[in-house]
């Protein structure tokens, strides 16, 4: 006789946090759900907002089709528009209207649990949570976590409680540029970038049909496949590597690549983590997710042909930081490569954005403290020396003990 299956049950959550993205590209939307997946596994209850939806009828498709349009077929009017928001008061108060259409819902997607946190990934989400803060409407922290090496006005708010980058480049332009005070607290791509096997490398060159002994190059135009990208293929090509390209969802860019002599024309891919190890080099334009994404994997980068506005501002700071070359010219590109390429693979010693996210979360009563040894916790298979409250008011030991087996494993790291 079968013994009846046990149901398992979910372990109440212990916190709550809100994280309010925006459907623009890929990178805002990655980093919300990368961050949501990391806090959940450690038992925080997460809920993730597109902030496109909480727009005035009509903004979100202004804003998606007036990004891609702008970008591909009027790029000056773009960074026109880039620089005026930089400097203009009015064209800032204008932006600053049109975000404060999405005040209302907001409200609503905040009280429908007690969220202890709200973190935005998308610079006109900021704005809004920013204004709801400095008006004492919103009373829990709010976070912006800026997703593009260049720190930007629109990503700025005065009420906004904590501004967290990836990289201590651009903490340190904002810093000086804005008079803000940022955090950087590392980069939220998922593991899995920092852990394919080098013999999988070897497979996707010979499923791609890629001559082992030569030098890849990957190019990235972001989701959307924007820029000149097979003006960038045809050039890298020149330069003597091969160009493998990323087109996104743009099937119409892959069609064209593919023309490009000796070029290998993807579309949108879900093993760019293995695409990363059979290149020898990054080509990116953008600079956002792609960029962050092979700084992980210790990939080296180079910036070339770059989009108008924040394209050109990433590119401008990654070169400043000594991150990564900027070839501004087609005469620049094979020198930027050949400098990349002589870096080598190098991975940087990051943070982790959910550890930021834990210390504004866990209670900060340190009185009468104990340390304790717990090992093999949540199947870390390390022992780690843990700080934990005593005595403990009631209600608060389950809480205790829970954060104090959540954090071990990450204690565990950063000690050895």
């Amino acid at each position: 006789m079968l013994k009846p299956r046990e149901e398992r049950v979910e372990p109440e959550p212990w916190a709550s946090v809100l994280v309010v993205s925006g459907s623009v590209g890929a990178g805002h939307d990655g980093a919300a759900h990368e961050l949501a997946q990391r806090l959940r596994a450690l038992g925080v209850h997460v809920d993730v907002e597109d902030h496109l939806r909480a727009l005035m009828p009509g903004a979100a498709l202004f804003l998606r089709q007036g990004y891609t349009q702008s970008v591909g077929r009027v790029p000056d009017l773009f960074e026109w528009l880039f620089r005026v928001l930089e400097d203009s008061r009015f064209w800032r108060f204008l932006l600053t209207l049109l975000c404060r259409t999405s005040c209302r819902r907001l409200m609503r997607w905040s009280r429908r649990r007690p969220y202890s946190l709200v973190v935005s990934t998308y610079p006109l989400a900021s704005q809004a949570l920013g204004h709801l803060r400095e008006r004492g409407k919103l009373r829990v922290p709010v976070v912006t976590y800026l997703c593009d090496p260049a720190a930007h006005r629109s990503w700025i708010h005065p009420g906004v409680d904590h501004h967290w980058t990836v990289t201590d480049a651009t903490a340190r332009q904002g810093r000086r540029d804005y008079g803000i005070p940022m955090t950087a607290v590392g980069p939220l791509v998922p593991e899995k970038f920092t852990q394919v096997p080098a013999k999988r490398g070897a497979e996707l060159r010979r499923e791609l049909g890629i001559d082992p002994s030569r030098r890849v190059a990957l190019l990235v135009a972001g989701s959307l496949g924007l820029g000149e990208v097979e003006e960038s293929a045809a050039r890298v090509g020149e330069a003597g590597l091969v160009p493998m390209v990323l087109c996104g969802r743009n099937e119409e860019l892959r069609a064209r690549v593919a023309q490009v002599p000796g070029a290998v024309a993807l579309g949108w891919r879900s093993d760019v983590h293995e695409l990363l190890s059979v290149a020898d080099v990054l080509v990116q334009n953008a600079g956002g997710l792609s960029y962050t994404e092979a700084l992980v994997a210790g990939l080296p980068a180079v910036s070339y042909k770059c989009i108008p506005g924040h394209g050109r501002a990433n590119a401008a700071v990654l070169e400043g930081a000594r991150l990564a070359p900027w070839a501004r010219t087609d005469e620049e590109l094979a020198p930027a490569l050949r400098s990349a390429l002589a870096r080598g693979r190098r991975r940087l010693d990051l943070g982790d954005p959910a550890e930021a996210v834990l210390a504004l979360l866990v209670p900060a009563d340190t009185s009468g403290v104990e340390l304790i040894d717990l090992t093999e916790v949540r199947q870390a298979g390390r022992s780690a020396r843990v700080r934990v409250p005593r005595p403990l008011r009631p209600g608060r030991v389950a809480r205790a003990a829970l954060v104090s087996a959540l954090l071990a494993p990450m204690l565990a790291r950063r000690g050895s």
